[in-house]
């Protein structure tokens, strides 16, 4: 059953794992759009409808809710949130966004590229509402914003990292789904350990297929996926797999191997607290911001549109220092901070594929 969730008061913080007031989201809207494909509520706020995992996974979506959370306290504006179901349609996406927009929330913010199909559909019966859509340029219109990232460039420095930390001369890579947008980041991994140490070895693993989208959502496939790779002599695992990947931080520590994080700084997850000190670094990308600032932009009258995009040269993206141990390894450091400052100087162009 699709939930959605209203919640009443702010200062939650954005590492809880357990939902707030949930209402079943099979009860439809007293609202109604009117001719102009405007809302008619009055209670308007901002809304972000979450990826496959949704709140609690510790990383993507965990990420987004940060930005509405401080939204929420710095702006003072109504947040509304609503929940994926596993196996969801297309047509199930576009009610939940269509719920959204016409109880007057603005903007609506799919989290993840699985949106785009239903946001095409519903920006266009609400020309008045932005929409912003979270790893995604292929639905563009004049009230859509595409927030995206260099997910590479941060993959990369995660590569020099796990070179740099590596042992064995192998490492893993863990992605959720095979799909164009996780290959950015086995692209970058790769790249970046074989740059820094051409003999290494990278395992790389993928979770499920498309259209199954459940290698983002169950850890005991990213737990199993780690344990391979460990069998096979990796000493460092890099997940993008959303809440998968925290099965892969689970095995890497019980087996005494580094883990990487990834989206959020997994160092600093409540959830992840047991092994938080195997998670050497994480990938950081900036989807609070990037929340935020779409709200932001709504509420002062001038709506962020188009592509928006996040990398190293914006602080978009990037490495994680909260582990001593990886803020003690200055080798490790030095060769990161150079290996950003050549990407920045576009004295590395990083693969987008692997």
């Amino acid at each position: 059953m699709r939930r959605i969730t209203r919640i009443a008061t702010v200062g939650i913080a954005s590492a809880a794992l357990a939902l707030s007031a949930t209402a079943c989201g099979g009860k439809k809207s007293s609202d109604s759009p009117s001719s102009d494909g405007s809302a008619s509520s009055s209670a308007a706020g901002a809304a972000i409808a979450y990826d496959i995992g949704g709140r609690g996974d510790q990383s993507f979506n965990d990420a987004a809710y940060a930005g509405l959370e401080k939204a929420t306290k710095d702006l003072k504006i109504k947040p509304a949130e609503a929940e994926p179901t596993e196996g969801e349609s297309e047509a199930d996406k576009v009610q939940r966004l269509t719920e959204l927009a016409r109880k007057g929330n603005n903007p609506v913010i799919g989290v993840g590229f699985a949106y785009a199909p239903a946001i095409k559909k519903v920006a266009a019966k609400f020309p008045k509402t932005t929409f912003g859509i979270i790893d995604d340029t292929s639905v563009t219109d004049k009230n859509i914003a595409n927030l995206v990232f260099n997910e590479e460039q941060g993959s990369y420095l995660a590569g020099v990292a796990a070179a740099k930390a590596s042992k064995s001369g192998t490492v893993g890579f863990i992605g959720g789904v095979e799909v164009p947008l996780i290959k950015k980041f086995e692209a970058g991994f790769t790249q970046g350990v074989k740059d820094t140490n051409p003999n290494a070895k990278v395992l790389s693993k993928y979770l499920s297929q498309p259209p199954d989208f459940g290698g983002f959502a169950k850890p005991d496939l990213g737990k199993a996926a780690a344990k391979g790779q460990i069998d096979g002599g990796a000493d460092v695992i890099y997940a993008a797999a959303g809440l998968a990947g925290s099965g892969a931080i689970e095995a890497a520590a019980t087996s005494g191997k580094w883990a990487i994080g990834v989206d959020s700084d997994q160092y600093n997850q409540a959830g992840l607290s047991k092994y938080k000190d195997k998670i050497l670094t994480s990938v950081t990308k900036d989807v609070s911001d990037a929340v935020f600032n779409l709200i932001k932009s709504v509420k002062d009258g001038s709506p962020q549109t188009g592509e928006i995009r996040y990398g190293l040269d914006k602080d978009g993206v990037g490495l994680a220092d909260s582990n001593p141990e990886y803020k003690n390894n200055a080798e490790l450091i030095a060769a990161v901070e150079k290996a950003k400052a050549d990407i920045i100087a576009k004295k590395i162009t990083v693969k987008t594929t692997p």
